[in-house]
């Protein structure tokens, strides 16, 4: 217990010293006038949200007329709060948020869909891979997840839903990525947890652990999950869509550019325009990272056909809110946007 507190103080000072840095000038009012719009995303460093940064240094939207100012926050769910407290007029994060806020009476839509698979990797320590051999073994595990409430915590809840594990059977541990959740892995604070690149290329690489379950390409997402599961995405609140659609539609025209862009050049080419930081595992791990997630990005952004179904499906497998609750997906998304910048 002694080890896992201090862990913890680590990961909490990690991330709030992450989020003072990326949030420094961040006074503008960023409403859109002038095209302004300021984006939290959950993990600017993660390989699933890669989009948000490299349109930046692309010069995408400069291109569009566009001033974007992109925060970062450890986790989806912390991007998904900044937004509903109107911090920020958009979020880069997990499609499945936009469900879940609706059923606690928020009206929030995807407008740019990155992703059709969700890129998410359940990693087990070597220490317990004896142990766990597939989810049903979850039981009395302690599993980390980047936050509670966040998407992690809900693909860590179906698979075990899924294979006769109680959600109250093991114990999700909010460790971020990166550093934090190596960190835990190697202390023996989590016995595995899902993650994403680069932190998954880095925990092989340093053989820490082992893939379980690799949701990274579609095929791994229809195996594990049922069928497609849009996840990264640019989501916003219904109202501020409708009130700046011009603005709207310079920000898709920006991103379905660079996830063109993305599908015409190779994983080091990529990592090259990328800041230097983000290949704490040296240049080559960054770029093996990008090439294992590569696969879950649509080209054009727009939402596969039967992913909101296979999402609304997961989340009420286990979510008491929405179990019984009426989902209306035809206000989660709306393509109107990426198919004018097709």
């Amino acid at each position: 217990m002694r080890s896992y507190a201090k862990f913890s103080a680590a990961a909490v000072a990690a991330a709030l010293s992450l989020t003072t840095l990326t949030a420094c000038g961040s006074d503008s009012g960023g409403d859109g006038k002038d095209g302004k719009v300021k984006i939290m995303v959950g993990g600017l460093d993660k390989v699933i949200y890669l989009p948000a940064m490299l349109t930046q240094r692309l010069g995408y939207f400069k291109d569009e007329g566009l001033d974007v100012e992109l925060l970062t926050e450890p986790a989806g769910v912390q991007a998904e709060t900044s937004l509903v407290s109107g911090e920020v007029q958009g979020a880069v994060g997990f499609y499945d948020h936009t469900l879940d806020l609706q059923v606690k009476g928020k009206e929030v839509e995807s407008v740019v869909q990155f992703s059709h698979a969700p890129g998410e990797v359940e990693i087990v320590s070597n220490k317990a891979a004896g142990e766990i051999t597939s989810p049903k073994d979850f039981k009395g595990k302690k599993l980390g997840v980047t936050g509670l409430g966040s998407s992690t915590d809900f693909l860590t809840k179906y698979l075990a839903v899924n294979s006769g594990v109680k959600t109250s059977e093991f114990t999700p541990v909010a460790v971020g990525a990166g550093q934090t959740f190596i960190a835990a892995l190697k202390q023996g604070a989590i016995q595995g947890g899902m993650t994403t690149d680069p932190t998954v290329a880095q925990v092989l690489d340093q053989k820490l652990g082992k893939i379980l379950v690799d949701m990274r390409t579609p095929e791994g997402s229809k195996a594990a999950l049922g069928g497609p599961y849009p996840s990264s995405s640019l989501y916003m609140n219904t109202s501020w869509v409708n009130g700046h659609k011009d603005t709207v539609q310079k920000l898709a025209n920006a991103f379905v550019k660079t996830l063109k862009w993305m599908s015409t050049h190779s994983p080091e080419e990529i990592a090259a325009k990328m800041p230097a930081d983000y290949a704490q595992g040296g240049k080559e791990l960054y770029a093996q990272a990008i090439k294992s997630t590569l696969p879950m990005f649509t080209t054009d952004g727009v939402m596969p056909a039967d992913g909101p179904a296979t999402v609304e499906r997961v989340l009420k497998s286990f979510n008491p809110n929405l179990k019984n609750a009426t989902v209306d997906l035809n206000k989660t998304y709306t393509t109107e946007f990426v198919k004018k910048a097709s």
